[in-house]
């Protein structure tokens, strides 16, 4: 069954009628042509006003919509060939943070890096919530170096809710490995294109989102904190997330408003998770379009664009 967020049920109510009339009508062989139109009409306009008009809030909850694509969904049906690369030759395989050579339509050779979430208990226990360890940010400046070494380039789909906050992580320096990706990153001779495919939160999402493009997807966040750890600081609860989200301003609008990223990729009508391969059609195009001007440009080019962009971005108090 599909898993409906609050904001969507009276939607879901419509299209369970429209089902049902064209149960009927076909039992009863009955004309209902017009009848079907015009409520189908209404469904349409009802979507397009409920998501024209969403909240803060509930774009958080549309990103974490346990239906929507993940990194594994967007590389299966963008790439005709994905060979995996694991470890950070250190320490594990933080299954977390995945990672390797992609052929988008057999015409462009991409290293794909992302964070993976589980779609059940056992993968999301797996995947650890899609919260790397310090040995996951390790492996993704590993595969990050591999590319630079072969020429290729990178690709980064960001999902996850923060790095892992426990004592051993802290243990094995996440810190040092996060700060170690930022500045690294900077310094990369190949194209970077880091696209906010769900949740990006805090430095867990930054260990991997500094590019030559920061994109995000409409129904997506960006922020040095998520809204219930916020609500817990300022409000000693959880009950004052909605207020804590339209504080932070995590929005995709937001955050092109505030200069903070270079653009917006849309969804379909409702959100990634109702139509998967229009989604990825959708970061795919983007992807091939801008590589294309990337490519074009000089390494160091490139290089000194990415330092300047980041570099002008906060404000500045005398």
């Amino acid at each position: 069954m599909r898993t409906l967020l609050e904001f969507e049920k009276p939607i879901a109510e419509l299209e369970d009628k429209l089902i049902e009339m064209r149960k009927l009508a076909l039992e009863n062989n009955v004309d209902v042509t017009s009848a079907v139109a015009s409520l189908t009409d209404k469904i349409l306009e009802l979507k397009k006003e409920t998501f024209a008009n969403l909240t803060r809030w509930q774009r958080v909850q549309l990103s974490r919509h346990p239906d929507r694509p993940y990194t594994f969904d967007y590389i299966e049906k963008m790439c005709t060939e994905f060979i995996e690369i694991h470890g950070d030759r250190s320490v594990a395989d933080d299954k977390a943070m995945v990672g390797g050579f992609g052929n988008i339509d057999d015409e462009l050779s991409v290293m794909f890096i992302g964070q993976q979430k589980g779609r059940n208990t056992k993968q999301r226990q797996l995947r650890n919530f899609g919260m790397p360890n310090p040995e996951g940010y390790r492996k993704a400046l590993r595969l990050m170096k591999m590319a630079e070494k072969f020429n290729k380039p990178i690709v980064c789909l960001i999902d996850t809710p923060g790095a892992f906050p426990g004592l051993e992580a802290e243990e094995r320096g996440q810190g040092e490995a996060i700060a170690r990706n930022i500045r690294d990153m900077f310094m990369l001779k190949v194209p970077v294109i880091c696209i906010i495919i769900g949740e990006g939160a805090s430095g867990g999402a930054l260990g991997i989102a500094v590019g030559d493009r920061v994109l995000m997807m409409e129904n997506t966040w960006y922020s040095v904190i998520s809204p219930e750890s916020c609500s817990s600081i300022l409000w000693r609860s959880w009950n004052y997330k909605e207020q804590a989200a339209e504080a932070l301003k995590l929005t995709a609008d937001d955050m092109l408003g505030n200069g903070l990223i270079d653009g917006i990729i849309p969804e379909p009508l409702g959100g990634a998770h109702l139509d998967m391969d229009a989604a990825v059609g959708l970061v795919k195009a983007v992807i091939k379009k801008e590589l294309a001007i990337l490519n074009k440009m000089d390494p160091q080019e490139r290089i000194m664009s990415r330092i300047e962009k980041f570099g002008k971005m906060g404000v500045v108090v005398e």
